[in-house]
């Protein structure tokens, strides 16, 4: 998910990323993965692993979540750049009369200008900032895709019976992971995805 983001005018926004955080319920880190090798000498533990980001990236809906924060992004970034030429026409005029200006006109004009240019930051702030319009809305929309595919790893992992399932695109350190391990076309099924439509995706 193209989770965030760019800062101000270029909001970074990965979505796919914010997702797999989102997942964190059903990863673990690195350490405690040590300890559960560690402790297949008393009991054999069965593990799986996902790629929430490539399962992702293959569901309908995440690209249409994807395609409305684009339309939310361009257009708060076209409202400020509109404010940002308003603050380069009051920069031009004052330069071009700076000298005829009184004392007091100019201490208005300089006003006036930073004034227009706070409008601008705040605007940025407000769409694009770390807890911003974009940021919100894009948790919002993704909230319902996240626990789709968190209920359906839990799904798999439950029939299948994995003890634990670790999530690819976190920060787990795999050493090596074999590739019937890997519970993502398992999941997609789960999520109502047939072969040929994972097919497609790829």
């Amino acid at each position: 998910m193209q989770d965030q983001r760019r800062d101000g005018g270029g909001t970074i926004r990965n979505s796919a990323g914010a997702a797999a955080r989102r997942l964190g319920r059903i990863a673990l880190i690195a350490p405690v993965l040590c300890v559960l090798w560690g402790l297949e000498a008393h009991a054999q533990q069965k593990i799986g692993y996902v790629d929430s980001q490539a399962i992702l990236e293959k569901l309908p809906e995440y690209t249409s979540v994807e395609q409305k924060l684009d339309q939310l992004e361009d257009e708060w970034r076209a409202e400020i750049e509109d404010q940002e030429e308003k603050v380069q026409a009051l920069r031009d005029e004052y330069r071009a009369w700076e000298l005829l200006y009184t004392d007091e006109e100019r201490r208005r004009k300089q006003a006036a200008i930073q004034k227009a240019r706070k409008k601008v930051e705040q605007l940025r702030q407000r769409y694009f900032g770390p807890d911003g319009r974009l940021y919100t809305r894009q948790q919002e929309l993704m909230r319902p895709i996240q626990k789709r595919i968190l209920n359906a790893t839990e799904e798999v992992a439950t029939e299948e019976g994995y003890d634990y399932v670790f999530d690819k695109s976190e920060k787990v350190l795999f050493m090596y992971a074999r590739d019937d391990h890997n519970l993502n076309d398992r999941v997609l099924r789960a999520l109502g995805m047939t072969p040929e439509q994972q097919t497609e995706g790829r």
